[in-house]
């Protein structure tokens, strides 16, 4: 890695940091390997990818998948595969930029195909996987000789995986496994060579084994007609008696969680950097059309509305941006101090990784509602030719809408995020008791005056925001104990404050450093004073919403008069409109997203 060790060895305590004290990795970070590995993909995805979406759309299959065996070639399929098994094994910071870089082709549908043979596809075998079982398969998924897939949920069990009802029982010679029940929803299923797949081992060891298409007993069903995604392969599969040999257990009985929560994890942050590449090409679409689209003598692009709209979107994939290579970057420092001599590195990865499931499932959330947000702003913007299938919008606004089902629904993940952090806080991984233990002197002292830092009453601001969401937890954790997890909307709203304050530091300390490297004169800052002053009043609405229901009669003083002045310290009084006014100018000066 190319920044500073990391004191931070586990997610989620940033919340109890002080705002700055920790180097981040960004996208102004990258080392000249990562730049050359960025400017290769994205020319691979304009010249592969893009003039072939039309195509890839109608499920040409022979297509797609000789577009995988060109990024086989080219050694972009075994990112994340041990070099011994014909892999490339670059670092996670790596290859997520190749998995932003491939949706920059303007293909959702092909992403997925990509983003299931690299990752939930093939991931459970490169970290869990017996040497026999890496030799046997790695070599060919990472050539794209044969495709892979992930067959998890069934027609009783999406969300609540652990309730699968496919069956494993040993065979009476010892053998075979034989598998019977039914999957759904299965990327890449009617394409697939292997299959990684999650069942019940005598009904109560949720279990993964892997199964080769052609195994007497699994019938692959029929393409599902999808509302998106037209272009990548949806199929159910069906075990009847199925035979599978023991050697194709995939680490021991009753691990299928740990596999299936390891490549999730990994799945999630990436679903974000894929989400963010199909964000840049829209933006550049929509800027270039609000420019040449002209309406009451001029070009709508200088409307005011339409600055807002353009605005907003830079924002707010700027902050996804942000937040997301922070997080590659804690991840990737974390695994950096494991011993790669070790028999069981890659078991020992995976569970560097599960630290930080808090901000894969973070990114996760934020990355998938920023696409929804941009893209239906870019299909507005386009107005009525957005809605024609001609136009692009009409296709990604039909792609998008998977990203916040599919890696764990977004509600999922929100309870991943406040559920963790409750673990974190009991577990004392996290002590609030600590951070809170100063607050009144903290907020006696408090002053905003004379600052002189670089986004410092942003970054003061955030400090009390983190003692405010600190508070507010802790009373939460107080008054429900344990029983927290099951206040979903209490939790949602939690979520939603650690993840803004988590994006709102990422967007802060990014923007720092952008700035002094000089890439774009002002404007990061800009962003970083719009995000920060729009994104602390939702933190404030919210903590009113889990404070009301956490103190249902009245809330105590003790509370309330803490609550009330630490508001007062992160209302920015931010003439947001005229940043936005002079950010705008200056995306149309760019002709499309520069950052």
């Amino acid at each position: 890695m190319n920044h500073p060790t990391l004191t931070i060895k586990t997610g989620g305590q940033w919340l109890v940091s002080k705002v700055g004290s920790q180097p981040i990795f960004c996208r102004e970070t990258f080392t000249q390997e990562q730049r050359q590995i960025d400017e290769m993909i994205r020319e691979f995805a304009r010249n592969q990818i893009l003039p072939n979406i039309d195509k890839i759309d109608k499920l040409d299959k022979d297509l797609s998948l000789a577009i995988i065996k060109q990024m086989g070639d080219l050694g972009l399929l075994g990112m994340d595969v041990p070099e011994n098994y014909g892999g490339t094994d670059l670092d996670k910071i790596s290859s997520t930029i190749v998995t932003e870089g491939v949706s920059t082709g303007g293909s959702p549908s092909f992403a997925c195909t990509f983003g299931v043979q690299t990752g939930i596809g093939s991931l459970g075998i490169v970290f869990f996987g017996t040497p026999h079982q890496k030799e046997k398969y790695l070599p060919k998924l990472t050539s794209g000789e044969w495709i892979a897939a992930y067959a998890l949920t069934e027609p009783t069990s999406g969300s609540d995986a652990l309730s699968a009802k496919t069956n494993a029982v040993l065979s009476e010679d010892g053998k075979y496994y034989i598998l019977n029940g039914e999957k759904q929803f299965i990327s890449n299923g009617s394409w697939a060579t292997v299959f990684t797949v999650l069942a019940q081992i005598d009904g109560n060891k949720f279990s993964a084994f892997i199964v080769e298409r052609g195994t007497e007993g699994f019938e692959i069903g029929k393409e599902e007609k999808k509302m998106g995604m037209k272009g990548s392969s949806t199929a159910s599969a069906k075990f009847t008696n199925a035979k599978v040999p023991v050697e194709n257990l995939l680490y021991e009985p009753g691990k299928g969680a740990t596999i299936a929560f390891n490549a999730l994890n990994i799945g999630r942050y990436k679903l974000a950097a894929s989400t963010i590449g199909g964000c840049k090409l829209g933006m550049e679409l929509v800027i270039k059309y609000a420019l040449e689209r002209k309406q009451f003598g001029q070009a709508i692009a200088y409307f005011d509305s339409i600055k807002s709209k353009i605005s907003d979107m830079t924002v707010r994939v700027y902050a996804s941006d942000s937040m997301l290579y922070r997080i590659v970057g804690m991840i990737q420092d974390a695994i950096d101090d494991l011993d790669e001599t070790d028999p069981d590195f890659y078991k020992q990865m995976g569970k560097a990784m599960e630290r930080f499931a808090v901000e894969a499932s973070m990114a996760k959330v934020y990355g998938s509602e920023t696409s929804d947000f941009v893209v239906d702003h870019c299909l507005q913007i386009f107005g009525g030719y957005g809605f024609i299938e001609e136009y692009p919008m009409a296709r990604a606004y039909r792609d998008d809408r998977i990203n916040r089902i599919w890696e764990g629904t977004n509600e999922i993940n929100r309870t991943i995020i406040s559920g963790y952090m409750m673990k974190k806080v009991l577990m004392e991984e996290i002590s609030l008791r600590d951070f809170l233990k100063d607050l009144d002197e903290y907020i006696k002292t408090y002053s905003s005056n004379d600052i002189t830092e670089l986004l410092g009453r942003e970054i003061k601001a955030l400090e009390s925001a983190k003692r405010l969401a600190a508070l507010l937890f802790q009373e939460a954790l107080c008054e429900f104990g344990q029983d927290l997890k099951h206040e979903q909307q209490l939790g949602e709203s939690l979520a939603d404050i650690f993840t803004y304050i988590y994006t709102a530091g990422s967007v802060t300390g990014r923007s720092k450093i952008a700035v002094q490297k000089n890439g774009h004169s002002d404007m990061p800052v800009i962003i970083a004073r719009i995000f920060c002053a729009d994104v602390l009043l939702k933190i404030k609405l919210l903590v009113n919403r889990c404070l009301n229901r956490t103190f249902s009669e009245s809330i105590p003083d003790r509370i309330s008069v803490p609550v009330k002045q630490l508001e007062e310290h992160i209302t920015l009084n931010t003439d947001t409109i005229s940043l936005k006014q002079e950010l705008a100018e200056y995306m149309y000066s760019q002709k499309s997203y520069p950052f």
